[in-house]
């Protein structure tokens, strides 16, 4: 079942103002339902997309008016489940500055980039021998984008990595929270965790869309951005994670430059993945865990993701996913879902899982964690810390047994 969607360009101002924006559940019943929900998934701004369960999208009102339209045509079941976005922002925005005057960095509230690159500074500082901190490029605005690599201090060269990313999309603030407690649990709780570290290197780049991320913070009407900021004529941004180099524009992708899945105009047009790029190349052939956060969701999700197609080690895959999975499960009775990620979601390219699996990344896994607050992908500040922990126990998990294997 083929359709034509006419999407709004909303975001022609590089501003989303959400006055009046809802969130819609969607829920496919069929395989041509499902094929309408995937090419609307190429125009509107889905908050999640899978198969397996409801997906979720932000509309505005005129844009409302027609989506509820085409999925009426269609017979595809939805239900309006947030009636005002903006309401929901404000609230948690107070909540975050009154938690981050005392809390805790990365457990507590959500900090903004150079907080972060500042933490990592300082335990460079503090933790010479066992950590190193490095700038590896700059964002289109300039923001400096750096990696910490944490070692066990005993000097060995060209051991084999561990590599963490987080921030690729802009609103998806638990993320990089994530990220950051990882850094915490290796460097700050190193006795607990060293043997994680006895073999391996962990490289973990906490902050990928620097712009992206501080444009959600600027004004609660930014609050859900999801793309990377350079302009593009008279809109602005490309999504991240279709923008690697592998299958481009393959599949769950758009070419209008207003869109929120647009791919940009050529892989690596955006200064922040090819620096990603750059750094996974610096370790080619050292990369046995390639681990990119998200939200949300909780899934576990393998490639390939540009099509439904199992990677080559399909069952080493599954059995490193299987591993968080059911630690988490232990932890606090969450159940993730685990499998391909294009016959769990919908297939998409040009993201970084499927690249860094390409480029000889052992395992290569994108975690999207948990679903949380009102609009799912953004947790209130008052439950970081259970996410966090909870996350880190899948992750430590997947770990020791990449580190079983290899």
């Amino acid at each position: 079942m083929l359709i034509k969607v006419l999407g709004l360009l909303f975001l022609i101002s590089g501003s989303l103002a959400l006055e009046g924006y809802k969130i819609l559940e969607i829920s496919p019943n069929s395989e041509d339902e499902s094929n309408v929900v995937e090419q609307l998934s190429e125009t509107y701004d889905f908050l999640k997309l899978t198969r397996v369960e409801p997906s979720q999208v932000l509309v505005s009102p005129e844009e409302y008016q027609t989506l509820s339209g085409l999925l009426a045509k269609y017979n595809v079941n939805f239900k309006t489940i947030n009636e005002n976005v903006l309401a929901d922002i404000l609230t948690d925005a107070t909540d975050n500055s009154k938690l981050c005057a005392t809390s805790r960095l990365g457990t507590d509230c959500y900090r903004s980039h150079s907080e972060i690159n500042n933490y990592i500074d300082e335990l460079q500082r503090q933790y010479p021998n066992r950590v190193n901190v490095k700038k590896v490029g700059v964002s289109y605005e300039k923001r400096d984008l750096k990696t910490i690599t944490i070692t066990n201090g005993d000097g060995r060269a060209n051991k084999k990595i561990i590599f963490v990313d987080a921030g690729m999309h802009a609103r998806e603030w638990i993320s990089p929270s994530v990220g950051l407690y990882v850094i915490q649990q290796l460097v700050e709780n190193f006795s607990e965790n060293k043997n994680l570290l006895q073999n391996f290197d962990w490289v973990v780049m906490p902050m990928i869309n620097a712009d992206g991320y501080e444009y959600t913070r600027a004004d609660t009407k930014n609050r859900m951005w999801r793309k990377t900021r350079k302009p593009y004529n008279k809109c602005f941004g490309v999504d991240p994670n279709r923008n690697f180099d592998f299958k481009f524009g393959y599949a769950g992708t758009s070419a209008k430059e207003c869109d929120d899945t647009f791919k940009g105009p050529n892989p690596f047009s955006e200064p922040e993945t090819a620096v990603l790029r750059d750094v996974l190349k610096s370790y080619k052939g050292r990369i046995s865990f390639y681990l990119t956060l998200h939200s949300h969701g909780a899934y576990l999700i393998y490639p390939w993701g540009y099509d439904k197609i199992d990677g080559p080690n399909k069952n080493e895959l599954e059995d490193v996913s299987q591993a968080g999975y059911q630690a988490i499960l232990k932890h606090s009775g969450r159940k993730y879902k685990v499998g391909n990620a294009a016959k769990l979601m919908y297939p998409a390219a040009g993201a970084s899982d499927d690249y860094a699996y390409s480029e000889g990344a052992r395992i290569s896994i994108t975690m999207e964690l948990p679903s949380g607050g009102l609009r799912g992908f953004d947790p209130p500040p008052k439950d970081i810390k259970k996410y966090v922990e909870e996350s880190w126990v899948g992750i430590v998990a997947m770990a020791n047994k990449v580190v079983e294997k290899y």
